[in-house]
């Protein structure tokens, strides 16, 4: 009878029309009256969570795990990678350093768990200097000495970056007078050609119309960039262009990356004559690296397939040779997943191929080494049931990663050759996991696909239980068991249940579960969350059921409220979209239409059927849903959460809403904003799953 009701209600109730958006002036990120809505709207709403009791004490617990001196120290911080054969780099944030160090030790001090740190860049000494909210972005190193590195400083945490060129030798910026390289303010990549060349795709002009770099252009150390030399140019609906240097010496290999669209591009491949040699792939391969292992065939482009070809099935991993003049070697199978498995990242030493497979969800570890009749396969022992991630290797055979679970928390470990992997350190337990138990639950979804999804709950409980639910559901990106953020720690000891949803969109099960819910088929992404909730609540398992979701997972979350307010009691819709139907002119908004599709065109007919902002009613009882967002956003645009609040309010819904001013996509800039977020979140759990 209620969903007879709710029904009803949904037919009497008109939609937004396309044409009128009273909300648009919203979308002024920076707009003297759209900053004054935004401050009214965390000045109404943010004392009322804060005053949740409990919220101080969140709060601290949260920053207490968050700035944990004795949190892992991982190899990050440097690209290619962190980890070279004599150094370890490392970005370090904790109560003194809440913008970060980035830093590095001598391998083997830290391999024998005593690292001997030298600060390269203090990101709160550079902020006091300059006056400016600066975050770290990245660097960019010129391998084998690792000595000039192309730093990427971000404000306030924005996808937008100036780039400064620096000495890690003498710990300093190159200067300007010193024929330092230096970029300004702009969404760019760049690569090294060698130690006075760089390759820059910057996107200062011409831009895409996703926001993205149209050129790429050969910049030589001591002339203006105005002068650089143009290499390719993409056109100007393309997402973008993206350098990429791989390897040292004669082996040293340059590619340029021509994203016609999210999932489609051209890879050109930068010949010694400074012709561009065209992949021998299908424009849907996922390219990975290029990398040299030993075997006397030189260096190999690695890539996966999204799609059949040449007799390969879809999810393949695929090589070819690189030599640095035409042509280029014929494509060869590598590794092909089974059924129920989907590669999630690949990693190259000097010897071998490391790639962490999911097997319904959970990691295993494969060591692939080039043989004369094709390639050896072996496990790397991980424990069952785990979550892997990949962090870095060396010239000789060695990988970083780490291991973690649901209540287990991370561990770092060392896998070299075809010794068992060693554990380096691992973080502090954060709570008591040994009082949940895990398991792993399959719901079926509207057309009948099997849904997996991991359910944490306190051990021995019986009957339902207030339940978090977390999705995401997108560009082939995978949930997977991790150790809880705090404000789930928190959630999980109140005796709140932790639910994650694997639901299509994403790359579980590799190419095929990405693709069954792209453009019109974007809704069995939603149908399987639908599935998820009703099948915790048909076992039992669930009373009340908060959604929660970030950027397409915030698109997901707004979704589901509103196509299912019978289903949810609450709704965390983070940094999301929500206006599909401009989604495509706000910022990089234009690079997802091959994901959701164009509104323009006669897409919109799918895409309005569940475009959030286009579906909200009058008359229908959501639950109160909180939004929350950055003003320094500068991929999903804050104005989709702000039009969504606003749309929300004029219709008499109740809602609660936080835009931070930093943060950029992540939301926060630092670990107090992090802690500062996390006890929102429980207040607002608290407050609404009573």
């Amino acid at each position: 009878m209620r969903k007879a009701l709710l029904a009803l209600m949904l037919l009497a109730a008109a939609p937004l029309p396309a044409a009128e958006d009273p909300h648009l002036w919203l979308e002024e990120v920076e707009g003297e009256q759209a900053l004054a809505w935004v401050r009214a709207e965390n000045a109404r709403y943010l004392p009322e969570l804060e005053s949740v009791p409990g919220f101080r004490a969140w709060q601290a617990r949260a920053q207490e795990i968050l700035e944990d001196p004795r949190r892992l120290a991982l190899p990050t911080g440097a690209l290619p990678s962190g980890l070279t054969d004599t150094q370890v780099f490392n970005v370090w944030r904790d109560a003194k350093a809440v913008r970060g160090l980035w830093r590095m030790s001598p391998r083997a001090a830290w391999e024998a768990g005593a690292p001997e740190w030298t600060t390269l860049l203090d990101l709160d000494a550079l902020e006091a200097e300059e006056k400016r909210n600066w975050q770290w972005g990245g660097a960019t190193c010129l391998p084998p000495d690792v000595r000039r590195c192309l730093v990427r400083l971000s404000v306030g945490g924005k996808d937008s970056v100036e780039i400064r060129e620096f000495d890690t030798a003498e710990r300093r910026f190159v200067p300007l007078a010193d024929g330092g390289f230096r970029l300004p303010d702009a969404k760019q990549q760049v690569a090294w050609l060698d130690e006075n060349r760089l390759l820059v795709a910057t996107a200062a002009e011409p831009v895409t119309t996703s926001g993205y770099a149209r050129e790429v252009r050969l910049w030589e150390r001591g002339t203006p960039f105005a002068s650089a030399r143009l290499l390719a140019e993409g056109e100007a609906t393309d997402m973008g262009m993206w350098p990429q240097a791989f390897g040292t010496g004669e082996g040293r290999r340059h590619v340029i990356d021509r994203r016609v669209t999210f999932w489609t591009g051209k890879l050109l491949h930068l010949m010694a004559d400074w012709s561009l040699a065209p992949a021998p792939l299908p424009d849907d391969a996922d390219f990975r690296f290029i990398a040299d292992l030993g075997d006397g065939k030189g260096p190999r482009a690695f890539a996966l397939l999204r799609s059949d070809f040449a007799g390969i099935p879809a999810g393949s991993l695929v090589a070819y040779t690189v030599p640095n003049v035409t042509p280029l070697g014929p494509v060869e199978r590598v590794f092909t997943p089974g059924p129920t498995q989907a590669i999630r990242d690949v990693q190259a030493t000097g010897q071998a191929l490391y790639v962490h497979l999911l097997d319904n969800v959970a990691a295993r570890v494969l060591r692939l080494t080039p043989t004369a009749g094709g390639w050896a396969v072996r496990d790397v022992p991980v424990p069952p049931n785990s979550a892997v991630t990949l962090l870095a290797t060396d010239t000789r055979d060695t990988l970083a990663f780490t291991v973690a679970d649901f209540t287990t928390p991370d561990r770092l470990m060392l896998a070299s050759g075809t010794t068992p992997p060693r554990e380096l350190a691992r973080n502090p337990a954060f709570f008591d996991g040994s009082r949940f138990e895990v398991t792993q639950r399959f719901a079926t979804s509207k057309d009948g696909t099997r849904v997996p999804y991991f359910v944490v709950r306190p051990r021995g409980t019986k009957g339902p239980l207030k339940t978090l639910l977390f999705a995401y559901g997108g560009f082939e990106i995978p949930m997977v068991p991790a150790y809880p953020s705090p404000d789930v720690i928190m959630w999980l000891e109140q005796g709140g249940q932790y639910v994650l949803g694997n639901i299509r969109g994403g790359g579980e099960f590799g190419p095929r579960w990405h693709q069954a819910a792209l453009r019109e088929k974007r809704q069995a992404s939603y149908d399987d969350l639908h599935a998820i909730a009703e099948d915790l609540k048909r076992r039992k398992l669930a009373s009340r059921i908060a959604v929660h979701g970030r950027s397409n997972g915030g698109l997901m979350a707004s979704v589901a409220y509103t196509q299912r307010p019978d289903l949810y009691d609450g709704a965390m819709v983070g940094v999301p979209l929500a206006d599909m139907r401009r989604y495509h002119l706000l910022l990089a908004g234009a690079s997802w239409m091959a994901e959701y599709g164009n509104p323009d065109t006669d897409d919109w007919a799918f895409i309005s059927r569940y475009s959030p902002y286009q579906n909200i009613r009058a008359g229908v009882r959501y639950p109160r849903v909180f939004f929350y967002t950055s003003t320094k956003d500068d991929r999903v645009h804050p104005g989709h959460a702000r039009k969504m609040a606003a749309r929300m309010e004029e219709l008499g819904h109740p809602i609660y809403y936080y835009e931070n001013v930093d943060g950029g996509h992540a939301g926060v800039a630092n670990l107090k904003e992090s802690a500062y977020r996390a006890a929102l979140f429980l207040a607002y759990l608290n407050r609404e799953l009573k």
